[in-house]
């Protein structure tokens, strides 16, 4: 995949390789700036051994080996609020200043985009030049170029400033443009390279829709993020997909919604892939549907219950029924499947204890039928959602639901939860600006724990994140 051009950009994953080379967007981004004339791209990603605060080996390209801070230009993707942390780490690992005010002209120009950019990304900027907003592929290359003619920094920003979809915090100031959409001719994403090293081994990965039409009060991708729900057709999926393929992962936020997913797992099935999908909706759950993922190798069906009560989850706006879990724990077991994996979160706003008991008695039920795993998560408010501004419930009150799930259910299926601390440090940076993200600078060089975050915001001028630390136990 090299290529030699006069425009080398250093295509920057803050995660270790197996994360960033499971990433479709990331993948995306580098086939589009390979394949634009006059340009090149190197992946560069966090060592697998960084951590927080201790010395790091420097960070070099995949491609050439070529050390991070050489070029000219670095492009950063980022996913989500934690990831900020990482950008930190391969930076002061790179001997590049982390903090933008801090680069001249002898140091990269460096440009981010991603998820996170569909959410708040006010935090990134604290470390980044200019930020893409929104579906980048259609205008990376322009936008790469603009930098590359400009004469210096300073002149750089200018002309980024004045580019549709693009943020540039030293002349915007917090004001966010638009995010850009791509044109539909450019669907679907696709995955050019397929690594066993990756945490998706060996997956190719194609997009079959992107956006989704459902308004789910808690979700950065609901209907009214960029053009709602977009279908690439069937065919189209299929066609993209190697013969030499023996794993596909179908890509998007709304797989399962896709009025032709029944035909596209089938067929794949049919030549004998294994298929992974990324979000399964309870409703959509069909005998033909599960009968289809049975055959294309899926022993777990994983689906979403997201709320702990039929309550909560009528406020986040789900469609999930006390009946759509019940038949799919049915169907995963006529089919032959080993387990229901269900992801929910919890203190979620509004939500009480009846509503946790609510959920050990409905999936106490389901174990009954077959195994059941629960993945759970803290809720965290986001910005552009109808949630945004929520509070976060608190370490002690997560703990203390989380507790209480896992003794309901002790015996009758297995409870995982991430760590309710690092979801109160999430909801900080996805609630805050650039403040927020200065001190995420302090904490990662203070060692990263959580009491490093704690104290770091703890000294932040603004009353907001002092008022959340008074639910944030030591």
């Amino acid at each position: 995949m090299g290529k030699q051009a006069p425009v080398r950009v250093a295509l920057t994953y803050p995660s270790p390789y197996a994360a960033g080379m499971s990433s479709l967007g990331f993948q995306r981004i580098y086939r589009a700036l390979q394949e634009a004339p006059g340009l090149s791209c190197e992946r560069c990603f966090l060592d697998d051994d960084a951590r927080p605060g201790a010395p790091s080996e420097v960070p070099i390209t995949y491609e050439s080996g070529t050390e991070l801070a050489a070029f000219r230009i670095i492009a950063l993707s980022v996913a989500y609020e934690l990831e900020l942390g990482g950008i930190v780490q391969l930076f002061d690992a790179a001997g590049i200043p982390a903090l933008r005010e801090d680069r001249d002209d002898r140091h990269p120009f460096v440009l981010a985009g991603g998820p996170l950019t569909f959410s708040n990304p006010l935090p990134l900027g604290a470390f980044v030049d200019a930020i893409v907003m929104g579906e980048a592929e259609g205008i990376v290359a322009d936008i790469v170029r603009a930098i590359d003619a400009a004469g210096s920094r300073a002149a750089a920003l200018d002309a980024l400033a004045a580019m549709p979809h693009v943020y540039v915090p030293a002349r915007h100031l917090g004001t966010l443009p638009t995010s850009a959409q791509c044109d539909d001719a450019l669907l679907p994403a696709w995955a050019p390279i397929r690594t066993p090293h990756a945490e998706l081994r060996d997956m190719f990965l194609v997009e079959v829709e992107r956006g989704c039409s459902r308004g789910c009060t808690y979700c950065v991708m609901r209907r009214s993020t960029n053009g709602g729900m977009r279908i690439v057709p069937a065919e189209r999926v299929l066609s993209l997909v190697p013969d030499d393929a023996r794993r596909v992962g179908l890509v998007g936020a709304a797989v399962s919604d896709h009025p032709k997913i029944v035909e596209i797992v089938s067929s794949l099935a049919d030549r004998g892939c294994d298929v992974g999908l990324s979000s399964l909706r309870p409703d959509r759950l069909t005998e033909p549907f599960v009968a289809a993922l049975a055959r294309a190798g899926h022993r777990t069906l994983t689906t979403a219950m997201d709320g702990t009560s039929e309550r909560v989850r009528e406020g986040l706006e789900r469609r999930a029924k006390v009946q759509h879990l019940t038949r799919a724990a049915e169907l995963a077991r006529a089919h032959g499947m080993d387990r229901l994996k269900l992801y929910l979160m919890i203190g979620v706003p509004g939500e009480e204890d009846a509503d946790v008991d609510e959920c050990v008695e409905l999936v106490s039920q389901l174990s009954r039928r077959i195994p059941v795993a629960l993945g759970i998560a803290p809720f965290c408010s986001k910005r552009n959602t109808p949630l945004d501004g929520q509070p976060y419930a608190g370490i002690d009150v997560i703990d203390r639901r989380l507790e209480r799930l896992r003794r309901g259910l002790r015996g009758r299926a297995d409870v995982r939860g991430t760590s309710a601390r690092w979801g109160f440090i999430e909801w900080v940076l996805a609630q805050g600006g650039e403040a927020e993200g200065r001190a995420a600078l302090t904490a990662v060089r203070a060692g990263g724990s959580f009491a490093a975050y704690k104290k770091a915001f703890a000294a932040l001028p603004t009353e907001r994140p002092r008022r959340a630390l008074a639910i944030a136990p030591a």
